[in-house]
């Protein structure tokens, strides 16, 4: 999670360090945060859970990532750039998806198949040149049947040409943060300026799952029949894991046999991404691995509720003294089981706030600790707005904000 303020910053002190237990109680996150020393006098803090090291694939490359947070629980070559094959058609969804959700096209809209649509090769959905096919039967196409011929139509129809449209994935992937991805085309066809990593395209799969909900059910839709040809997700996990419910498999010569995958255990999700095996049942059979992994030895704990109250600040020249400062969305955290326990929070807030306050404004930042280790970090918002007062409390409040400075 990309840090918001640092400790260096002037004027910006600890407002709370504190067990988490004592904040998400629903009492407990009215209070006033504690002072700095979280531990009772005399008590000993649990004992640091115990997980072995994650398991070594045969692949080039793996990640798995909390998908609550982002955070990567295990990164082996995740920033090594690959050729991603037809993983890169979860980007050409992505894009697809925001096109209709922003009201630019529609699912029901037809779309003429051009020659060099239908001429496409590799794996097909089977459109024919000069047919008009609807959004939403060549998304499933893409989604299900990893159709190039379906994932050229698309990109044509939103912009234009597959380089266009080449250009709108390179734009998303610049605002998504991912760092080591460059696409030619919308298929993954090979080009030796076509690549892509594990890390990034487990940030990709994590917006497709958090930013389109809806859409994100295609991805565990096991069979798409067009054309009177009924073909099977790819995705082996899908039969073999009732957990799993998405994503994407991708496979060439130079990539090898790729997998973006994932699960849902209770409040828990992982996504886990395999490149590089050297089989279809070895791509799967890996990702298992991988995340039977991640279930066995981390756990997601939700740690506050949006909307909770973590702390009530002074306001200067305010109509109101104090403003309550919280969280505007649920703040979960994955960690290894038995550890949550041992979890601080840390208040980032500054010296003075001088009114008038939005509602929603970022007033400082939440830190999520273990130890001494930063595992995240949110903002801290004003829950409410408070407007300026009256010139005589602004000017009354301004004698006492000086007088108190005096004396500190």
């Amino acid at each position: 999670m990309k840090a918001l303020f640092t400790s260096s910053l002037p004027r910006w002190v600890l407002s709370a360090s504190l067990c988490l237990g004592l904040l998400t109680s629903p009492v407990g996150a009215q209070q006033q945060p504690t002072p700095d020393s979280q531990m009772p006098e005399g008590s000993n803090p649990q004992p640091e859970q115990m997980i072995p090291s994650p398991p070594e694939l045969a692949a080039s490359s793996w990640v798995l990532m909390d998908a609550a947070t982002g955070q990567l629980l295990v990164n082996h070559n995740g920033d090594q750039r690959l050729p991603p094959a037809s993983l890169t058609k979860m980007m050409t969804a992505y894009i697809v998806e925001q096109e209709i959700e922003r009201g630019n096209i529609h699912d029901d809209d037809m779309v003429s198949v051009s020659e060099n649509a239908w001429r496409t090769g590799g794996s097909r959905m089977f459109i024919r040149e000069g047919t008009q096919v609807s959004v939403k039967d060549l998304l499933h196409g893409v989604v299900i049947q990893s159709g190039n011929d379906a994932s050229v139509a698309l990109s044509e129809y939103i912009a234009g040409s597959e380089s266009a449209f080449a250009d709108l994935m390179n734009q998303q992937a610049q605002r998504m943060g991912m760092k080591n991805s460059h696409f030619m085309n919308p298929t993954g066809l090979p080009h030796e300026q076509h690549y892509s990593s594990a890390h990034d395209l487990a940030i990709l799969a994590r917006h497709i799952i958090e930013d389109y909900p809806d859409h994100y059910k295609v991805y565990s839709q096991k069979y798409f029949t067009y054309n009177d040809i009924r073909q099977p997700n790819r995705n082996r996990l899908l039969w073999r894991d009732p957990d799993v419910d998405g994503l994407k498999t991708g496979h060439t010569e130079a990539a090898g046999f790729c997998l973006v995958a994932s699960a849902k255990k209770q409040d828990t999700r992982l996504i886990a991404v395999v490149m590089g095996t050297q089989s279809d049942e070895a791509r799967a059979a890996e990702t298992q691995r991988l995340l039977n992994y991640g279930f066995r030895f981390y756990q997601t704990r939700k740690l506050y509720d949006a909307g909770s109250v973590l702390n009530q600040a002074r306001v200067w020249g305010g109509a109101q003294d104090t403003v309550r400062l919280g969280v505007q969305h649920e703040v979960s955290m994955t960690v290894p089981r038995g550890s949550a326990d041992n979890l601080t929070a840390r208040l980032n807030i500054p010296e003075t706030l001088h009114a008038p306050i939005q509602a929603g404004q970022q007033i400082g930042t939440l830190e999520i600790k273990s130890g001494d280790e930063v595992l995240g970090q949110e903002p801290l918002v004003a829950l409410e707005g408070v407007e300026e007062g009256s010139i005589f409390k602004r000017v009354w409040d301004s004698i006492v904000l000086f007088v108190t400075g005096l004396f500190n």
